[in-house]
């Protein structure tokens, strides 16, 4: 009698490990050591202990799960020594309820692995990784900053400084103008309303009655933290910049190596992707490059766009029981590609393109929240082909989607009136009686 194939070992030189933040217990097959389980530190040194015994126990394939960022140097150092390292999801591996502890844990993921029922999870290539810890790090200063801003605010309305009522941007030309020069020695309205940039909407008289307030040394000790802060959080988010686009001319660097660097973000993108993702209405530079830097440009680890758009989170579940629908909600995954689909969809409210007409559909049947993660699965859809074929986006307008819309509006009510014993017949055909 022959086993059935999911039952066969298919990966018989497997290992699992469960990854902890003080230590790390690892499982081989059994017959492959005396002790087949064993529990390393995670110091370098005892990581290179367990590569060793790893090879020494004939392993060729390790399983783990992805727990917090303790298992990024087990994977690298494994990884480097030319191990075939899967990473795979905690819910794909969760163990029996009521039997729940290190080795078996490892155990379970080991035996999971040897009948081939992991899948590994997607990493992108190191060249990636590198950019997308680039730009995440850039997203953190960029968070830092705005937080300093609320501070510089909250320090203007403790002395009734009603500066962010009068202009957009407190960190604009005129506000940082103006806020310099109070913390300067400056508290004449007037003399500070001068400073006002000749696009700002408000009148000088408007923005010196909103800088009448009281200066008080606490508050201003408090502002003038906040603007060295924020300031020094601008600083290195340049910084980061620079960074971002050196790795970014590093992609094109083999196929063209006499072209120019690029000269700025949106040019090195297009080189590394080889299209212009920014065509999409919703995507704009710093969203594309947050894309990019998280899935890279080598689509073929998806084998559909469906694929790709699941994996992302954009899909309507599949929760069905007894042919009943239970669900059809998204699943929740914490995805920064899928965050950045749905923040380009939030941008396309006001929109006169085809996705704008769209969203707004989606939203008038479905609500906001479904209505962005309609759109922002139609945007996947759509980088996704770009990615794949090297084609380019062309917006085919609003009024070309209004009358699509119609004509599918249309057809399926001759096809209701067809099924029915009917006949639809347009206004404009029926002759007016004598």
């Amino acid at each position: 009698m022959k086993l059935p194939k999911h039952l066969r070992f298919i990966n018989q030189h497997a290992a699992g490990i469960d990854i902890g933040s003080r230590s790390h217990f690892v499982a081989v097959p059994e017959g492959a050591d005396e002790q087949p389980v064993r529990e390393f530190s995670t110091f370098t040194g005892d990581l290179e202990r367990l590569v060793e015994w790893l090879a020494s126990c004939g392993v060729t394939t390790v399983a783990m799960e992805s727990t917090g960022v303790y298992w990024i140097p087990v994977f690298e150092i494994l990884e480097s020594h030319g191990f075939e390292v899967r990473l795979v999801n905690a819910r794909h591996v969760k163990n029996v309820p009521g039997r729940k502890s290190d080795v078996l844990d490892c155990q379970w993921i080991q035996q999971l692995h040897t009948y081939g029922l992991l899948r590994g999870a997607f990493r992108p290539t190191e060249q990636v990784c590198t950019l997308r810890a680039y730009v995440r790090q850039r997203a953190t200063l960029v968070r830092s900053s705005s937080s300093y801003v609320q501070r510089m605010q909250k320090a203007l309305s403790q002395m009734n400084l009603q500066l962010h009522n009068v202009v957009a941007d407190i960190t604009g030309l005129t506000g940082m103008r103006i806020i310099k020069a109070i913390l300067a020695g400056e508290r004449t309205p007037e003399v500070l309303a001068t400073m006002r940039d000749k696009r700002c909407k408000n009148s000088e008289s408007t923005i010196a009655r909103s800088l009448k307030g009281h200066y008080r040394p606490e508050h201003l000790f408090s502002l003038r933290q906040a603007v060295e802060l924020y300031e020094f959080h601008q600083e290195k988010i340049a910084d980061c910049d620079r960074e971002i686009l050196e790795q970014l001319s590093c992609f094109d660097s083999e196929d063209a190596p006499h072209d120019a660097p690029p000269a700025d973000v949106g040019e090195a993108l297009q080189r590394m992707s080889g299209v212009d993702l920014t065509s999409i209405d919703g995507l704009d530079t710093t969203i594309a490059l947050k894309i990019l830097a998280e899935i890279g440009t080598d689509m073929s680890r998806w084998k559909t766009a469906k694929h790709f758009a699941s994996w992302l989170g954009l899909s309507p579940g599949t929760k069905i029981t007894g042919g009943k629908i239970l669900s059809s909600a998204t699943k929740p995954v914490a995805n920064k590609a899928a965050a950045a689909f749905r923040m380009a969809a939030f941008t396309l409210f006001k929109s006169k393109s085809a996705l704008g007409a769209y969203l707004r559909r989606q939203r008038a049947r479905l609500g906001s929240p479904k209505a962005i993660t309609a759109t922002a699965h139609k945007l996947a859809r759509l980088v996704y082909a770009m990615l794949t074929g090297g084609t380019s986006y062309v917006d085919a307008g609003q009024e070309y989607y209004e009358e699509r819309y119609r004509a599918r509006v249309v057809q399926n009510l001759k096809r209701k009136a067809h099924d029915m014993g009917f006949e639809l017949v347009s206004r404009q055909t029926v002759t007016a009686p004598r």
